[in-house]
């Protein structure tokens, strides 16, 4: 049996894409029912399209309690088994954390517990940290403090900026977030 996953993003959707190619593999454990958005122009959501799986869009509310309490019914009206924010640059509120705390993960451009937030990657270039790296996270009520899962180190070479250091993180989130998610529905039905 195939777990359902709803992913959640902000942009462009690279870790949706790795995600999506691994649940198009022959005896994939999960299957991606959904793909959300605060934005009608993240490119995540024609990535979704692309292979076939429904979308919807949330636009940021004044009320961010209203939005989180919606967002939780949107995203609970697709049954998911677990929820992936997958560069969604949102945070949740106790709504959403109600209905789907302990089964919705995050990753993150740094080891947690340094480097929090979103400037992840720049904080690391100037504190001057030789590594860094990416951290898959179970998602709490604070700002990426909940249960680290699993971390993978990412050398900072000579001459890395924000860019290049941040692609050679996303190869290992991409990697490490696939993983994360193949063992937690695996978990799920055993």
């Amino acid at each position: 049996m195939t777990s359902r996953v709803v992913v959640l993003l902000s942009g462009s959707g690279t870790l949706l894409q790795a995600l999506l190619d691994a649940a198009a593999e022959p005896g994939a454990p999960f299957e991606i029912v959904a793909v959300g958005s605060e934005r009608s122009d993240a490119y995540g959501l024609t990535r979704a399209l692309e292979a076939g799986v429904a979308t919807f869009v949330l636009p940021m509310m004044a009320d961010r309690d209203e939005w989180d309490g919606k967002l939780a019914e949107t995203v609970a009206n697709y049954r998911p088994d677990l929820v992936v924010s997958a560069g969604f640059m949102k945070l949740v509120g106790p709504a959403f954390l109600e209905k789907f705390g302990g089964r919705f993960i995050n990753s993150h451009p740094a080891l947690l517990p340094s480097f929090p937030g979103t400037h992840a990657v720049r904080d690391a270039l100037a504190a001057g940290v030789k590594t860094t790296g990416a951290t898959v996270f179970m998602v709490d009520e604070g700002v990426d403090t909940g249960r680290i899962l699993v971390q993978q180190e990412v050398d900072v070479l000579p001459g890395d900026d924000e860019v290049t250091l941040h692609e050679r993180i996303k190869v290992v989130e991409r990697t490490m977030l696939v993983g994360q998610v193949s063992e937690l529905v695996k978990e799920k039905h055993d």
